[in-house]
């Protein structure tokens, strides 16, 4: 069973969703609540705030948010994982910060908590489209809803309404690793950070794969950071929703991230999985973008046809060197596990620190003789 990304770029917190300029939705039908801006609300859709249960929950001014806590459509089971079915009037939506095809991705609080609210349209007149939301979202709640790891994204919960369906996550106040390696202007952490967060994201995907699932979309955008630095690996369920750019499919904004045998439609394993983690290792250690020069269309027929891989800096650890070339290996079978990539990054902290106990006492005075001759 494979895991699928929902490909949201956002602002901060806690999802990643490829981020739209335009409000898609489903075009010339009375459930396209993704194209009402502001205050132009569908009359369905037209209160500022919703009394649900006795409260009243302060919204986000768009309508699918609105359409969440309208009390004229009543919330609906989830079919399955019953249990996790929120209440609604425990809920509080603030300000969307990314945008997809599908959906958006806003603020909120849950009970108290900082949480990421994840609202996917389902149109009423798109029989076709609502039904491949539908199963895609029963697949990711099933699949959240049975992992836990304190480096994956923890499940807080979801329910069904008509027109929209809300899934519930925790809040990663840090925002993605591409994000703050942008913010960064492309300058690497600190090593130390570096490889502990490389090391945090093979062990949720060592858990992962332990599961025998594979997550197809690990990439930094899907990586998120938790207020304690920690990261929690995101995207497991809706199918991708890449916004289409430089003229190729959905999968163009992956491709610096995908595996050869992904990108040439071929079949695959979980070691594409540690494909993109080599990747993920690279861009942690040097703060750049993979291929920077290319377009990502530039990058896959690179990678496919000449061999090619992002160029290791000189002063890089050779065992951190080594973990990436092993990584990205075209041999899917060469590649190492996540179980032996988290021995070889343990190893490499230990290097690490041994290095730094070193360089602290060459730079410590030496203690002079003293005494009479």
């Amino acid at each position: 069973m494979s895991i699928q990304g929902y490909g949201m770029n956002n602002a901060s917190g806690s999802g990643a969703m490829a981020v739209d300029n335009s409000s898609v939705g489903s075009n010339g039908s009375h459930t396209d609540i993704l194209n009402q801006q502001g205050n132009h609300i569908h009359s369905n859709y037209s209160v500022a705030a919703s009394v649900v249960g006795g409260r009243v929950s302060r919204l986000s001014d768009d309508a699918l948010a609105q359409a969440l806590v309208d009390p004229q459509f009543p919330t609906t089971g989830l079919v399955i994982c019953d249990e996790w079915t929120i209440d609604l009037s425990r809920l509080t939506i603030g300000q969307a910060f990314a945008q997809g095809s599908f959906g958006k991705l806003y603020n909120g609080t849950y009970n108290g908590e900082d949480v990421a609210i994840k609202l996917l349209e389902r149109p009423e007149h798109a029989l076709e489209k609502s039904h491949f939301i539908e199963q895609q979202f029963q697949h990711e709640v099933r699949m959240l809803a049975n992992l836990k790891h304190p480096n994956i994204i923890r499940f807080v919960g979801a329910c069904r309404k008509t027109m929209v369906l809300c899934i519930v996550t925790e809040y990663a106040s840090g925002g993605s690793v591409r994000q703050f390696l942008a913010k960064r202007q492309n300058r690497a952490a600190p090593l130390k950070l570096a490889v502990k967060q490389a090391l945090d994201v093979a062990k949720g995907m060592e858990y992962v794969h332990g599961l025998n699932l594979i997550h197809r979309d690990l990439k930094s955008d899907n990586l998120l950071i938790a207020a304690d630095k920690s990261i929690k690996i995101a995207d497991f369920g809706i199918a991708r929703i890449e916004v289409l750019t430089e003229g190729m499919t959905p999968e163009t904004g992956t491709y610096r991230w995908m595996a050869p045998e992904m990108l040439q439609h071929r079949s695959y394993t979980q070691k594409v999985d540690v494909y993109s983690f080599g990747i993920v290792l690279w861009e942690l250690i040097t703060g750049l973008l993979p291929y920077p020069s290319m377009t990502a269309v530039q990058a896959a027929f690179a990678v496919v046809n000449k061999g090619a891989r992002p160029i290791i800096p000189n002063d890089c650890l050779p065992v951190l060197s080594n973990i990436m070339t092993c990584c990205w290996d075209f041999d899917p079978d060469k590649r190492p596990t996540f179980s032996q990539v988290v021995k070889m990054l343990e190893a490499a902290e230990i290097e690490i620190m041994t290095n730094v106990r070193r360089a602290r006492f060459r730079s410590c005075p030496r203690p002079t003789a003293t005494g009479k001759d």
